[in-house]
């Protein structure tokens, strides 16, 4: 757990390149502990609704995440009692006296992070312990497993406001609870509590705390050889055809194959003991 070891946190400055160089950050917590990177979202006095700042820095910490030899699984959350309740109304520009442009390079912003969750190698986990709303849902939605606290909620709200689900929540959730049942969450802005989010496998777990049980989670997966977990992460990918998917599957089985961490596996497995992969975490 993050609270118990020591983190890497955003402003150290040292940066080794493996996770792209530190930075600070205004309104994101960046920390390592034990092989997992947890993102928080902090603004909890407005729920964590993100301003373009907010966006721009959680891009840059997901990276971080994704380049950080020493990240095995990345969890997003939002501090205090939100995830996210999507755009900080009263930080946006009057878009009335912009042109479309100015508004598709600031939605382009969010759908690069919704893109980066949902492309990364290194499996993420949502810790849902508060009110996702919106873009903020998608947030969740993008990320590759998702935990819900029980007074949680996730809405995709738009058209309750006049819009369209324009940071991708209209493409990933019907292909992860299917199109009819999508639909009647996407045309209504009907809210997704917690028992719906297990009961149609939106979410792993409804728990008392999210953050807790998505780092467990996270550190399942993390106990797992790298690359076959990435490799994996990678191929499921309802898009492509059968034949696509055989053809990765046998470039990504020798690579794990002449792994060294598959062949631990195996050892351990045949001689009945927990394998060692001789990894130290936090260094």
């Amino acid at each position: 757990m993050a609270d118990d070891a020591t983190d890497r946190e955003a402003d150290d400055e040292t940066g080794d390149g493996s996770d792209g160089g530190a930075r600070d950050y205004d309104d994101v917590r960046y920390a390592v502990s034990e092989g997992v990177a947890t993102v928080t979202i902090d603004r909890p006095d407005v729920y964590n609704a993100f301003t373009r700042t907010t966006v721009l820095e959680l891009n840059d910490a997901v990276r971080r995440a994704e380049r950080d030899d020493g990240v095995y699984a990345t969890v997003l959350t939002g501090a205090g009692d939100g995830f996210c309740a999507g755009a900080d109304t009263t930080e946006m520009p009057d878009w009335d006296d912009q042109y479309p442009e100015e508004y598709g390079a600031f939605l382009w912003l969010i759908q690069q992070l919704v893109w980066r969750l949902r492309t990364a190698a290194t499996p993420s986990v949502a810790a849902v312990n508060g009110p996702a709303i919106g873009a903020g849902c998608d947030f969740a939605l993008a990320c590759d497993l998702r935990t819900i606290a029980d007074g949680a909620v996730m809405r995709e709200g738009f058209v309750n406001v006049g819009l369209v689900p324009g940071d991708g929540g209209g493409w990933l959730l019907p292909r992860l609870i299917g199109e009819s049942k999508a639909r009647e969450y996407l045309l209504t802005g009907r809210d997704i509590t917690p028992e719906d989010a297990v009961d149609v496998g939106l979410a792993v777990e409804r728990a008392e705390d999210a953050l807790a049980a998505a780092t467990a989670l996270a550190e399942e997966i993390r106990d797992k050889p790298r690359t076959a977990v990435q490799h994996t992460n990678r191929l499921i990918d309802p898009q492509q055809s059968f034949d696509e998917y055989c053809r990765k599957a046998a470039e990504y089985q020798w690579d794990c194959v002449v792994d060294p961490e598959h062949e631990e596996a195996v050892a351990a497995f045949n001689e009945k003991r927990d394998p060692d992969y001789g990894r130290s975490y936090d260094e």
